[in-house]
């Protein structure tokens, strides 16, 4: 790939935002990257698979499934590039993934395995500051979340915990779930979330299917 051409795709990625142009030629020019192109219906990598390296998704759309402890529900959403694959999984207790990521359309990666990431990590400071921030964010917004008023209704019940669930707050998502396991999630009956769900449902919100939740964009739900 040439420089040029490197140096604009990782500068969509907030990890090499703020790099100087001679640090940005010397990461393109002594970096071990690697290029891959993957086809629709391919799995980029598992829940549980080792992360041993960084996947920059440059082009394409991903499918992302991620399950509960216990298996008994899932969310499928959809991501598009620019994305980095959960860098917080390569260092850290737990050095696994905890999503499985298929390609929805043909996509293009840049992989940087962990010798590499840590190398840059001691040469510059900016990408340091920047993966700091990055896991820093991250750990602030869970934080948050504990702190947030509780939800006065059953609607907003349902829609914080559909919404807790997701890796990013909008577009669409498929959630695998019996009406009676998110009855149990919400603290409340059966009946009473049907009726609630058939209700975002009436108001085009979502559509109902037998274990299953559509939800078209859930940035839309987010404003009940």
């Amino acid at each position: 790939m040439p420089l040029l051409q490197l140096y604009d795709q990782l500068l969509q990625f907030a990890l090499f935002q703020g790099m100087s142009r001679d640090d940005l030629a010397q990461v393109a020019g002594h970096t071990k990257f690697g290029f891959h192109k993957l086809s629709a219906g391919q799995t980029v990598v598992a829940a549980d698979d080792p992360c041993t390296q960084l996947f920059f998704l440059l082009s394409g759309t991903l499918q992302v499934e991620t399950f509960s402890d216990d298996r008994s529900y899932s969310v499928v959403e959809e991501l598009t590039a620019p994305y980095l694959l959960q860098p917080e999984a390569i260092f850290g207790y737990h050095q696994r993934f905890t999503h499985t990521f298929k390609t929805s359309t043909e996509c293009r990666f840049i992989t940087l395995d962990k010798p590499e990431v840590m190398r840059l990590f001691e040469q510059f400071l900016v990408f340091r500051l920047n993966l700091l921030n990055i896991y820093a964010t991250q750990s602030q917004k869970r934080q948050q979340q504990l702190w947030h008023r509780y939800p006065e209704t059953l609607t907003q019940r349902i829609v914080r915990f559909l919404s807790q669930r997701c890796l990013y707050p909008a577009g669409p998502k498929t959630f695998h779930i019996l009406m009676t396991r998110l009855a149990d999630e919400v603290g409340d009956s059966r009946l009473d979330v049907s009726r609630a769900l058939n209700q975002l449902q009436h108001d085009g919100l979502l559509q109902l299917h037998r274990g299953r939740i559509e939800i078209p964009q859930m940035e839309n739900l987010l404003m009940q």
